[in-house]
C-alpha cells in the first residue's frame, strides 16, 4: 500500500468557487472519483514560479509526496515541490484559475527575499490593503497583486494573472497600489514592482496534461 503524507496545515487553500470549478472540470474526466488535483512547479519566470496543474489518480502518489485530503477533493504536491508551494491559495479570477503563492524564486540581481512575517503589523496592514482595496478592483481584469517581502521601509510587490505583462501594469502599480499603500501604511516609504512582465507566463488552470 502506498504511504502518503497527510498535511496538517493546508498546502493549498481553495476558495469555494475554485473548488466548485475544479470539481466541475474533474467531473468530465474518466473515473473522476479516483482523481486528485496535482500541482507542481515547472520552473521560474523572473520573480514567479510557473506551474502545472492536472488530474491524476490519487493512488499514484509516492511515499514522500504531500497529500492534502478533502471530503470531495484531494490535492497532491510531489515531494520536490512542497516547499515552493506550501501556503498557496487557488482562486477563480477573470474566468481562470490563479495560484497565489507567497513563495518565489530569488529575484534576479537581488539577494533572496526574506520570508514574510505574518505577525508583523506592517505586513498585516499591507496585505489588508491589497485584499480590501486593490485585488477586488484588478480581479475584474484577471489580475492579482501580492506582497513578496518587506525590507526596512520598502515593500516588494509582484503582479500576476492578467496584470503580468499588461501595458497598464506600471500605471496600476504607481497610481493605484503604491498610492494606496503609502497613504495607509506610513511605515512604508517605497513600493518596488518585481514582476517579470516580460516573462509572459500563463498562470491559468489547465484541466489535464496533453
Amino acid at each position: 500500500m502506498v504511504h502518503m503524507t497527510d498535511v496538517a496545515v493546508p498546502l493549498v487553500a481553495l476558495s469555494d468557487v475554485a473548488r466548485t470549478r475544479v470539481l466541475e472540470v474533474r467531473g468530465g474526466e474518466p473515473e473522476p472519483d479516483t482523481l486528485a488535483l496535482w500541482i507542481e512547479v515547472t520552473g521560474a519566470a523572473g520573480t514567479a514560479f510557473t506551474y502545472d496543474m492536472y488530474f491524476r489518480k490519487l493512488s499514484e502518489a509516492g511515499d514522500d509526496d504531500a497529500v492534502q485530503h478533502g471530503d470531495d477533493l484531494s490535492i497532491v504536491v510531489p515531494a520536490e515541490h512542497v516547499d515552493n508551494i506550501r501556503g498557496s491559495s487557488l482562486d477563480l479570477s477573470g474566468g481562470g484559475m490563479v495560484l497565489q503563492n507567497p513563495n518565489s524564486p530569488p529575484v534576479p540581481g537581488m539577494g533572496p527575499m526574506p520570508d514574510l512575517d505574518l505577525d508583523d503589523p506592517v505586513v498585516a496592514k499591507v496585505i489588508e490593503i491589497l485584499a480590501v482595496q486593490i485585488n477586488p478592483q484588478i480581479a475584474a481584469h484577471g489580475g492579482v497583486a501580492e506582497l513578496v517581502a518587506i525590507e526596512g521601509s520598502i515593500a516588494y510587490m509582484r503582479m500576476g494573472g492578467g496584470c503580468q505583462g499588461c501595458g497598464l501594469a506600471a500605471t496600476t502599480m504607481s497610481q493605484g497600489i503604491e498610492v494606496a499603500v503609502l497613504d495607509s501604511v506610513p511605515e512604508i516609504t517605497e513600493v518596488v514592482d518585481i514582476t517579470d512582465h516580460a516573462g509572459g507566463t500563463n498562470p491559468y488552470y489547465e484541466a489535464a496534461k496533453k
